[in-house]
C-alpha cells in the first residue's frame, strides 16, 4: 500500500460511534468535545450500558441510537426527537443513515465485523478500532476498502484507530510499498513480562487487568497480557498494509513510547513516538488528512529517559505464535482462533478457567477445525458459532484447578 495524503475533506464530519460507552467510544467523544466545529455526532450504539449512552445523547444532541439489548421504557428518557432501536440489525442500520459520513467502530469482538462490512458497503469512511473485523473478515473487508479508495481516487476509506497501526499508517505516508523491508509492531509486554509458565499458572483476573502503561477495556487488557492482542495486530497489519507475515516483526518496548516502526530497503527506519493515550490515534483517524491541536500533553523526551527493546517470549506466551499460525494459514482459521479466544478470556475473567487455559483452549479449537476459504459474512458467523461451542465444551471438561 502506497499512501499519500488526499485533498482536504469538508467539516464538520458527521459521525456514528458504535460502542460509545466503552474505552474507545468515550475517548472519541472527548475528541469531539475538543473540536465541536469539526465533528458532529449523529448516531450512537452501545451494548448494555444504555443509560450511559442516553446521557451521551443528551450532551451531544444525538438523534439516532441503537442498543444491543431491548430496554422497555427508554423512550421517555431520550432527547426530544431522538429515536432508538434494538438488536444487531439496529446497530448495522445506523451506518447506512444518509446523515453519517464516518463510522467509528469500537464494538468489542467479532460482533463488529457486520458493522464494518456494512459501513464500507454503504460507502462511508470506517475508523476501525474493532480488531476482529480484519482478523476474522480481512479477506472481505479489504477488497471493499480498496474499491472505495479507487473510486475516490485517494486513500482514507479505512482509518485504523489503534496506536500501532495508526503509527504504521503515518510512517508509510509518502512512501513506496516496494521499498518497505518490514513492519515492526511494538508491544508493551503487559504486566507479566519475564514471568515463567509456572508463575503464570497462578495469575488471577485482577492481576491480569493491571496493565502497566495503557488504560483499556477488560477483554483487550487480558489479550495484551497473553500477547494475543499483538498476534491480532500482526494479522491486522497483514491485511491493512498488504505485507507478508514474514515481514511483520514484533518487538517488546516496555515504555510504550514507540508505537510502531517501518523499516525500508535502504536500512532506514521510521518510528512513530508519542504519549500513551488513545486519543492521539483516534483524533488522527477523524481529522485525516489534517492534523488538529494535540488532545493530550506531548511526550517529554527528557523525562522519558531510556528506550528498551526485547524479543517476545513466544514459548511462555503461546498466544502470539498461535495467531501467527492462524494468520499464515488463512481462510477461516483466524475466525475460529478469535472466537475461541473470546470465549476463553470471558471464562478466565469469570473465574471459570485458569490463565494458561486461554491459550490451551485456543490451540485445541484450532487443531479441531477444518479450514475453509472465506466466502461470506454468514459463513464466518457459522464458523464463529462452532468455535465458541467447541471452546465452551473444552473449558467445561478441563479440570484446571487440579
Amino acid at each position: 500500500m502506497s499512501l499519500s495524503k488526499p485533498e482536504q475533506v469538508s467539516f464538520p464530519r458527521k459521525i456514528a460511534i458504535l460502542g460509545s460507552t466503552g474505552s474507545i467510544g468515550t475517548q472519541t467523544l472527548d475528541v469531539v468535545r475538543r473540536h465541536p466545529d469539526k465533528l458532529e455526532v449523529v448516531a450512537l450504539a452501545a451494548g448494555r450500558r444504555v443509560d450511559q449512552m442516553i446521557d451521551q445523547a443528551h450532551e451531544f444532541g444525538v438523534p439516532y441510537l441503537a442498543a444491543g439489548v431491548e430496554c422497555p421504557g427508554l423512550s421517555r428518557k431520550l432527547p426530544q426527537g431522538a429515536e432508538i432501536a434494538f438488536g444487531p440489525d439496529a446497530v448495522s442500520a445506523l451506518v447506512r443513515l444518509p446523515e453519517v459520513d464516518l463510522v467509528v467502530n469500537a464494538l468489542v469482538g467479532a460482533a463488529g465485523l457486520q458493522a464494518s462490512y456494512e459501513t464500507l458497503r454503504a460507502g462511508k469512511v470506517l475508523a476501525l478500532a474493532n480488531k476482529e473485523s480484519l482478523v476474522v473478515g480481512g479477506d472481505l473487508i479489504m477488497p471493499l476498502a480498496r474499491d472505495l479508495d479507487a473510486r475516490a481516487g485517494r486513500p482514507g476509506s479505512l482509518m485504523p484507530i489503534d496506536s500501532e497501526h495508526g503509527a504504521i499508517y503515518q510512517c508509510l505516508l509518502g512512501e513506496r510499498h516496494d521499498e518497505v523491508s518490514c513492519l515492526w509492531v511494538t508491544a508493551s509486554g503487559g504486566p507479566f513480562r519475564g514471568r515463567t509458565r509456572e508463575e503464570l499458572a497462578q495469575v488471577t483476573p485482577e492481576q491480569a487487568l493491571a496493565h502497566p502503561t495503557w488504560n483499556m477495556g477488560p477483554k483487550i487488557t487480558i489479550d495484551s497480557s497473553t500477547l494475543m492482542n499483538k498476534g491480532l495486530e500482526v494479522i491486522e497489519a497483514h491485511h491493512l498494509f498488504d505485507i507478508d507475515y514474514d515481514r511483520i516483526k514484533v518487538v517488546v518496548q516496555p515504555q510504550s513510547a514507540i508505537h510502531s516502526m517501518v523499516e525500508f530497503t535502504d536500512g532506514s527506519v521510521k518510528a512513530h513516538l508519542g504519549t500513551t493515550d488513545m486519543r492521539i490515534p483516534i483524533q488522527f483517524a477523524l481529522s485525516y488528512p489534517d492534523r488538529w491541536d494535540a488532545p493530550v500533553e506531548p511526550l517529554d523526551f527528557c523525562k522519558l529517559g531510556s528506550l528498551e527493546f526485547y524479543e517476545p517470549d513466544t514459548r511462555t506466551f503461546r498466544a502470539l505464535e498461535l495467531a501467527r499460525i492462524a494468520g499464515s494459514t488463512g481462510g477461516t482459521l483466524p475466525c475460529v482462533m478469535n472466537a475461541a479466544n473470546e470465549v476463553a478470556v470471558a471464562a478466565f475473567l469469570s473465574h471459570q478457567c485458569g490463565y494458561l487455559d486461554i491459550a490451551r483452549t485456543v490451540e485445541s479449537v484450532m487443531e479441531m477445525h477444518r479450514v475453509q476459504a472465506v466466502e461470506s459474512v454468514a459463513q464466518l458467523q457459522e464458523q464463529d458459532a462452532w468455535a465458541r461451542r467447541a471452546a465452551r465444551d473444552l473449558i467445561a471438561q478441563r479440570d484446571w484447578r487440579a
